[in-house]
C-alpha cells in the first residue's frame, strides 16, 4: 500500500508534467507570430518551434542519466533537485523569451525551454521509484494524463490569447510583448 505522501509526491509530479506541457502549449500557437515580429522568415519561425522539441529529445535523457546518477542525493532527497531545477530553468527561458529583444535570444530562450522539458523522463524515473509494481501503471498513467491535458489547455489558452485578430495580438500582445525592448512590438 502507498502511503499519503507517495499520492502528495504523484500530485506534484502531476502538475510539474502539466505545466511543462501547458507551457509549451500555451505558446505553439503564438509563437510563429511573435518571432514574425522579430523580422522571421517562415522557415526561421518554423525551426524556432522546432528547437524546444529537438533540445528535449535530446536532453530527456541526460536528466534522466543525471538524476540516476545523484546516488547519495537520491537517496536522502529522491529525484526533486532535478525537477526543481528544470522547473526553475522553465521559468527563466519564459521570462527571456517574454523579454526577447532579438530574434537570436528566442532561440537561446526556446532552446532553453527544450533542455528543461527533458525532465518527463525524470518525473516518470519518479514514478517509478515511488510506486509499487502493482501501482505503476496507475503512476505512469497519471502522468500520461498530465502530459494530455496540459496538451490541450495549453493551445486552447494560446489560441484564446491570440484572439479572433492574430494580427493584432490583442492579449497576448499585451501579456507577451508588453516589456520588449523590440521598438515594433513598443504599440
Amino acid at each position: 500500500m502507498e502511503s499519503k505522501n507517495n499520492d502528495r509526491a504523484i500530485f506534484v509530479l502531476f502538475l510539474t508534467v502539466f505545466i511543462d506541457l501547458l507551457g509549451f502549449g500555451i505558446i505553439l500557437p503564438i509563437l510563429p507570430l511573435y518571432a514574425e515580429q522579430f523580422g522571421a522568415k517562415p522557415n526561421e519561425a518554423t525551426l524556432l518551434v522546432a528547437i524546444y522539441s529537438l533540445m528535449q529529445f535530446l536532453f530527456a535523457p541526460l536528466w534522466g542519466s543525471f538524476s540516476d546518477a545523484c546516488g547519495g542525493l537520491r537517496q536522502r532527497y529522491g529525484r526533486r533537485p532535478i525537477l526543481l531545477l528544470t522547473l526553475l530553468g522553465s521559468v527563466i527561458a519564459y521570462i527571456g523569451l517574454g523579454f526577447a529583444n532579438s530574434l537570436w535570444i528566442l532561440f537561446i530562450a526556446r532552446s532553453l525551454a527544450g533542455i528543461m522539458a527533458g525532465n518527463i523522463a525524470t518525473a516518470q524515473a519518479y514514478i517509478a521509484d515511488i510506486t509499487t509494481p502493482t501501482n505503476r501503471a496507475r503512476g505512469m498513467g497519471i502522468i500520461a494524463a498530465a502530459f494530455g491535458l496540459g496538451f490541450i489547455f495549453g493551445p486552447a489558452i494560446g489560441g484564446l490569447l491570440i484572439g479572433t485578430d492574430p494580427i493584432n495580438l490583442s492579449i497576448a500582445r499585451r501579456i507577451l510583448y508588453r516589456f520588449s525592448n523590440h521598438p515594433t512590438l513598443q504599440n
